[in-house]
């Protein structure tokens, strides 16, 4: 046996120590109904994989404790005081508020310190967490956006959870030539240029037939399982959603894009694709869901309507008419009646549906957001945004959310906004004007 150095030895009581004072530092462990007597907050420090559902284990428990708040602490590093300000004056996360922490204990200790920092000063640990299955809540289809550790042990054949049926392929979703792929990427992974989905002069999807001989090229039948990633989250989304729409019966994305594979230090490789065996027959018809996409007219009949929502993915900017958001879209405004979804600082960005790491948000913030637009989970529901990709990844949450009327209005701006006779508007527009 090796023989422990004095330094080492030393390292050892110091962590024990640390850990044993931050267990007497905490107050006494709570169960869930001691907390909710005291009207107090749980919060979840584990990463949002298994806050949404992804068991930590092939047989450990799925989900989160009800009404749980995601707090991981592997977005600290990345969350400056005023963000974390944020997201509890968000949540009404007062000073005085009782809180329970579950997870790990390092992460629950990392979480507790930060917010010790911040000035709360009542939390503990939920005592009897993640015990009772029977009440944690998960997204309805946790299993369609998938993190960077179940994808590599899914590619070392070793069990996972939600695993694929049948073959399964993995592709880096980007535009134009694939200059960041060829520098590093998911090894094994194919790459799928969005030029081949869509095209000019709206961007709009390309026709059934393209999509077709496209499938046929990447090797995809409809029970295929394909898993997308991208440098940015919604081309990935753009390709998953016309795909869905193909008829590719399972295709998942993975949360938080080509940044969540990096950041976890897994493997990579550099080089072209690999050829691939290309698929004789589709073995569905194409479109296999034309529900999927909407065009102008269903977009039109969609809008000031309480049963359905016709939903702006664009920045706030955007929305009122500050800027159209493009360099090649000039028109600035927005369909008249539709309803604010939220996206990001401008058309590159998608703040709102994203935790710091770039991982999808809470369903239930979510939700809570579209909810003060009236727009509903039991409405049609149509996202759009200037040309489809913001749309796209929002479609992706929602269905993921378990939201099961949703489309893509595939034109959005872009195409409303080159017909005259569409009615726009410009300027602050309220909830009720959709109406």
């Amino acid at each position: 046996m090796k023989r422990v150095s004095q330094l080492s030895a030393l390292a050892m009581i110091l962590g024990l120590a640390s850990f044993s004072s931050f267990a007497a530092d905490m107050a006494q462990p709570l169960t869930l109904a001691q907390l909710q007597q005291q009207h107090g907050t749980v919060i979840d420090t584990r990463a949002s994989a298994f806050y949404n559902g992804w068991p930590q284990t092939l047989s450990g428990p799925s989900g989160h404790e009800p009404a749980a708040l995601n707090l991981s602490a592997g977005w600290l590093n990345v969350m400056s005081d005023d963000q974390l300000s944020g997201w509890a004056k968000q949540h009404n996360l007062t000073a005085d508020a009782v809180i329970a922490l579950y997870g790990s204990d390092a992460d629950n200790q990392a979480v507790k310190a930060r917010l010790s920092q911040a000035g709360y000063r009542q939390i503990t640990l939920l005592g009897d967490a993640l015990q009772k299955a029977d009440r944690l809540q998960r997204l309805p289809h946790f299993e369609q956006l998938v993190y960077p550790q179940w994808l590599h042990q899914l590619k070392q054949g070793k069990p996972v959870a939600a695993a694929p049926t049948g073959d399964y392929k993995i592709i880096e979703a980007a535009w134009g030539a694939p200059k960041f792929y060829l520098l590093n990427h998911i090894p094994g992974a194919g790459y799928i240029d969005t030029n081949e989905v869509e095209s000019e002069p709206l961007w709009n999807k390309v026709s059934d037939d393209k999509l077709k001989a496209l499938l046929a090229k990447q090797g995809i039948r409809h029970d295929t399982t394909v898993i997308l990633y991208g440098r940015d989250v919604y081309a990935a989304a753009r390709v998953a959603q016309i795909m869905l729409y193909a008829g590719v019966k399972d295709v998942r994305l993975l949360d938080g894009g080509w940044k969540t594979w990096s950041d976890a230090g897994l493997p990579v490789e550099r080089g072209m694709p690999a050829n691939v065996a290309p698929a004789n027959d589709f073995g569905a018809t194409i479109p296999g869901q034309p529900q999927l996409m909407v065009d102008m007219e269903q977009a039109r009949s969609m809008l000031h309507r309480r049963d359905a929502s016709l939903v702006s993915i664009r920045s706030w900017p955007e929305f009122i008419g500050e800027t159209s958001g493009y360099s090649y879209i000039k028109p600035k405004g927005e369909i008249a009646g539709a309803r604010w979804g939220h996206a990001g600082s401008d058309a590159t960005h998608m703040e709102d549906f994203h935790n710091p790491d770039g991982t999808m948000r809470s369903a239930d913030d979510i939700a809570a957001m579209w909810k003060q637009w009236n727009i509903l989970p039991d409405q049609r529901v149509a996202f759009y945004c200037g040309t489809g990709w913001r749309a796209s990844e929002t479609f992706m949450y929602a269905r993921a959310m378990g939201w099961n009327n949703v489309a893509v209005y595939d034109g959005g701006w872009y195409e409303w906004s080159s017909h005259p006779q569409n009615p726009v508007t410009t300027g602050p527009v309220t909830p009720d004007s959709t109406l």
